[in-house]
């Protein structure tokens, strides 16, 4: 047999190399192609090889001759004195050997070969013609990058198991024209394949080893192709670790292929390492003051005893990145003490954990306003943060402190307590109101985005509000006692959190409440929202929602008018003011009530990083406990979308359809991630 063996991963890896990735700029494709010709220079230049034709790597060091001879071409140079047309065999005008030429280039040959389409990016990523394809070139410039290319796609051929491929490139097109084509003819040869495959050190896994077996893809009679025993060689390696194999080792691959037959004998050392199953968790000394190895495995979605698995150690890596207060984390598989465990290390080096920011903004509903908010994130390790938070505004002031326990008893479950007071002065109603609220939700986020989340809260509030009474339209001051239990449970389907394309989402709000007002009474706001989203075609996704609210146990002017429904502004129905939908007092203020109704539908069309979304939006707000959907104010408009690496920003122009006096010509709203 003639063979070729080698130990190491020079050749195949190199082959694999340039199959999976490719090259991102003219030098590197070049580098890229004379590495592979020296590895096949010294693998096979010294070995019989049958009836394979020897690599021809001469031109690699012709290239670098100013004027070298183009190699191997098919047709004879043309008469540089005079070009005789090809279907006339009149003369054509003399072009000069130096004459600057523009030409083109084209594979033939590869119609049957499987993968052509693979084969022909490959060759486009590290063919130095291509990457001056069009431009004007001299005859010498183009026989040196011809050359190159021959060398280079006869290693692509190679990778994929083509052997014995003849590459012949030719000179097509009429020079007088100043324009000619390189085309590279190609004869593919047979296509070798693995005679075997050999696993060696597998079979230690003993009950695993089938299972093992198949997360290696590559089989007898499969083509000796590089980019195929690459993939299944990470992704071997790569399940080794996610089926309990921390310490495994995937070892060089040998090949040795028989030119005579076309086959060919791959071997792959194996050793799996023992199967282990997750011990303890450490933190390294110094990293103990961001938190420990208790709240470490809180965060973590594996527990002690449960399987090894990289794919665990990775999320949980990617986990604590996410929680802000550490910039670099190591996680490495270490012996336990017990010889069927394994214990995780964890590094860590903190993060800056104090967050300064600001905002000032205006809006025609909520007017002009400035926003602060410091927040020390692990000032109560760990991840018991501390902030502060302040409003000055036209229509709001508010002050607040607030505690947050971040991956509180479980992983992305949050406990949070915030102090406030608060100055309001709306349209419907002005509100001076002091509060303490809590809450414990679990939350969905980019990292991991959930289809259940829920949230528990508590809310104690003291409010002086002003409204007016219809009877009379006088104004009026009345003080309200609130105490509030909200309950949220949410169903997420979607594809994307800031921008979903498919699925749909549902979430209900029920919040029992007592009000001290003159008397105790009691009464119920509940909220249903839901959304669809349908993707047409790639560009163009049809999204739609509704909402439904009620408020049942007490009658619109006994409850507060900061606790009643108003509808109206960017989150509610564009193209109307913030809260002013609904019925009105004699001063055409919005005064809220017990239910209401909304309804929108967009048609989000995108074109790369930026979209248009024509829209339409519809209301009421009733002063009946539940909506007949009657009396809809109807908004309309056109939003623009830039998709950032974060999210959606999004810009909407509205316009009311059927205004109430007082309601705006036009309104527009800027935020972050889509209307809904």
């Amino acid at each position: 047999m003639n063979g070729l063996s080698r130990p190491g991963r020079a050749f195949f890896g190199s082959l694999a190399a340039l199959c999976v990735f490719g090259f991102s700029s003219q030098a590197a494709a070049q580098d890229a192609a004379g590495d592979l010709a020296r590895d096949v220079e010294e693998e096979v230049g010294s070995v019989a090889t049958g009836d394979l034709e020897p690599l021809d790597t001469a031109g690699a060091g012709r290239a670098a001759a100013p004027m070298s001879d183009f190699p191997d071409f098919g047709v004879e140079w043309p008469d540089m004195e005079a070009v005789a047309d090809s279907e006339t065999g009149e003369a054509s005008q003399a072009v000069a050997i130096d004459a600057e030429q523009r030409y083109s280039v084209a594979l033939r040959g590869l119609d049957d070969v499987e993968p052509a389409g693979s084969i022909r990016s490959q060759f486009n990523a590290l063919s130095q013609l291509r990457a001056n394809d069009g431009d004007r070139a001299v005859v010498a410039q183009i026989n040196r990058r011809a050359d190159a290319d021959r060398v280079t796609l006869r290693q692509i051929m190679r990778a994929h198991g083509y052997y014995d491929a003849r590459i012949v490139p030719l000179l097509e097109g009429a020079a007088d024209q100043g324009r000619i084509e390189v085309v590279f003819e190609i004869e593919p040869g047979p296509i070798y394949t693995f005679d075997s495959v050999e696993l060696p050190g597998l079979a230690s896994a003993g009950e695993r080893t089938e299972e093992l077996r198949g997360q290696f893809p590559v089989e007898t009679d499969d083509p000796v192709d590089a980019a195929a025993v690459t993939a299944a060689e990470t992704n071997l390696a790569a399940e080794l670790g996610n089926r309990g194999y921390p310490f495994a080792e995937v070892g060089d691959e040998e090949v040795v292929v028989d030119h005579a037959t076309g086959r060919a004998r791959l071997v792959l050392p194996v050793d799996p390492g023992g199967e282990r199953n997750f011990g303890a968790i450490r933190v390294s000394e110094g990293a103990e003051e961001i938190f420990g190895a208790e709240h470490v495995q809180t965060i973590a979605r594996f527990e002690p005893g449960e399987l090894y698995s990289t794919r665990m150690v990775d999320d949980l890596r990617r986990a604590l990145i996410q929680t802000g207060l550490i910039s670099r984390v190591g996680l490495t598989p270490v012996e336990s003490d017990d010889p069927g465990l394994v214990d995780l290390d964890v590094s860590m080096e903190p993060a800056p954990p104090r967050t300064i920011a600001g905002a000032i903004g205006y809006s025609t509903g909520e007017g002009a306003r400035i926003e602060g908010n410091w927040e020390h994130r692990n000032l109560f390790p760990p991840e018991g943060a501390l902030g502060v938070r302040g409003i000055l505004g036209t229509e709001e002031q508010f002050a607040g402190v607030s505690f947050r326990r971040s991956n509180f008893l479980d992983r992305d479950q949050i406990l949070s307590v915030q102090l406030f007071a608060s100055n309001t002065s709306r349209d419907a109603y002005a509100a001076r109101t002091a509060g303490l609220t809590a809450g414990f939700e679990r939350v969905s986020n980019q990292l991991w985005q959930k289809e259940w989340t829920w949230s528990i809260g508590t809310e104690l509030l003291a409010s002086d509000e002003r409204d007016i009474v219809l009877s009379t339209n006088t104004r009026r001051r009345r003080t309200f006692f609130i105490a509030a239990l909200p309950l949220g449970l949410s169903y997420d389907g979607t594809n994307d959190l800031l921008n979903p394309e498919e699925g749909f989402r549902l979430s209900a709000l029920v919040s029992p409440e007592l009000s001290l007002q003159d008397q105790v009474f009691g009464y119920v706001r509940v909220q249903l929202d839901g959304s669809v989203y349908i993707e047409l075609m790639d560009a163009l996704t049809m999204a739609g929602r509704v909402r439904l609210g009620a408020i049942p146990g007490a009658g619109r002017e006994d409850i507060a008018p900061s606790r009643r429904f108003y509808a109206g502004g960017g989150g509610s129905v564009r193209g109307y003011s913030y809260q002013s939908i609904g019925p009105r007092d004699a001063n055409n203020d919005p005064i809220g009530g017990r239910s209401l109704v909304e309804m929108a539908i967009e048609a989000r069309y995108r074109f790369g990083n930026f979209g248009v979304v024509p829209f339409v939006d519809a209301g009421a707000i009733y002063t009946d406990l539940y909506p007949d959907f009657s009396g809809l104010r109807f908004g309309a408009g056109l939003g623009v979308r830039y998709y950032s690496s974060f999210g959606p920003i999004r810009v909407d122009v509205g316009t009311p359809i059927n205004p109430q006096p007082g309601d705006p010509v036009i309104a527009v709203y800027v935020s972050l991630g889509q209307a809904f």
